[in-house]
C-alpha cells in the first residue's frame, strides 16, 4: 500500500499568546514538527507540544528557525555558516531535552520559514544545517523541499532525508514555492488542494503557476492547522488519501 506522512508546524504559541489549535491538529497528523524558541515557542510551550505529540503516537520533529521572534522567523537574516549550523545545534538540543525527558525519539529536523526558503535555493547554507543535524544525531532525519538543495545536502552529508510537498502553496518551475507576498502564493480553494496533493502522491506531478508540470517527490505533506477552516482542511485531506488507498503514517 502507498503511504504519506501527514506534518503540521506546531507549538508556535509565545508565553500568553496562543497560536494554532495544536490539540485538535495533533491527533490529525502524523509528524509535528515542534518550534524550539527562535522564531516561537517558549520552554513551557515546548515541553507541553512534546506531551501532546507523544500521548497520540505522532513523531516529533525539531522546527528550526532564525533568532526572530519577532518576525516569526519569515525574515531573510545574513547569516555565516557556521551560525547557522551552530542555530541549529542549540534548537536540536533544548528539543532533545524535553524528548529525553519524555522518552521519545527526536525523529527529524525541518527548518522554518526563512531558514527553510534560503536553504532550499542556497547549497551552502543547507549543508550547514545538514551537518548541524548530523554532527549532534545523525540518526535524525531532514524534513526539506522536495527536489531542493536541502535534499542535495543531505545526500552529500550522508544525512537520511524526506522530501516535503505543501498542499496550499503554489510551485514555480524549478519546483521552489512562490512568494507569499506573489499573488497566488496560496491555494485557498479547498477541492483544488486536494486534487493537488492527490496528484503529488499517486502521479509525482504538480502544476506550477506557470502551467508547466513539474516532477516531485512526496514523502511528507504539509498541513497548516491554525484557524477553524484549516482543521476542516486537514481532516478533508486524510480523508481524501484513506479514500484513495493511501495510508497515512510517519516517514
Amino acid at each position: 500500500m502507498q503511504s504519506v506522512d501527514l506534518n503540521c508546524d506546531l507549538g508556535e504559541s509565545f508565553g500568553r499568546y496562543t497560536l494554532g489549535l495544536d490539540d485538535q491538529v495533533i491527533p490529525l497528523i502524523s509528524s509535528a514538527n515542534i518550534a524550539c524558541g527562535y522564531h516561537a515557542s517558549d520552554p513551557v510551550i515546548m515541553e507541553k507540544t512534546v506531551k501532546m505529540a507523544k500521548e497520540h503516537q505522532v513523531s516529533i520533529g525539531a522546527h528550526t528557525g532564525f533568532p526572530d521572534l519577532m518576525g516569526f522567523g519569515r525574515r531573510n537574516m545574513a547569516v555565516s555558516n557556521e551560525e547557522a549550523k551552530a542555530y541549529t545545534k542549540y534548537q536540536i538540543g533544548a528539543l532533545l531535552a524535553f524528548c529525553k525527558a519524555e522518552g521519545v525519539k527526536l525523529a527529524h529536523v525541518k527548518p522554518h520559514g526563512a531558514f527553510y526558503n534560503m536553504a532550499a535555493k542556497d547549497y551552502d547554507l543547507a549543508k550547514a544545517i545538514c551537518e548541524g543535524i548530523y554532527e549532534v544525531d545523525p540518526s535524525i532525519k531532514l524534513l526539506g523541499l522536495s527536489n531542493s538543495k536541502m535534499i542535495e545536502a543531505a545526500k552529500d552529508t550522508g544525512l537520511a532525508y524526506a522530501q516535503e510537498v505543501f498542499a496550499d502553496r503554489a510551485y514555480e518551475e524549478d519546483g521552489t514555492l512562490v512568494n507569499r507576498r506573489k499573488p497566488g502564493a496560496m491555494i485557498t480553494d479547498e477541492d483544488e488542494a486536494i486534487r493537488r496533493v492527490i496528484g503529488m502522491v499517486k502521479d509525482g506531478k504538480v502544476t506550477a503557476i506557470t502551467g508547466k508540470e513539474v516532477a516531485i517527490q512526496a514523502d511528507s505533506i504539509c498541513v497548516h492547522g491554525d484557524g477553524e477552516k484549516a482543521l476542516a482542511f486537514v481532516k478533508k485531506i486524510r480523508e481524501a488519501l484513506t479514500k484513495e488507498g493511501i495510508e497515512i503514517k510517519p516517514f
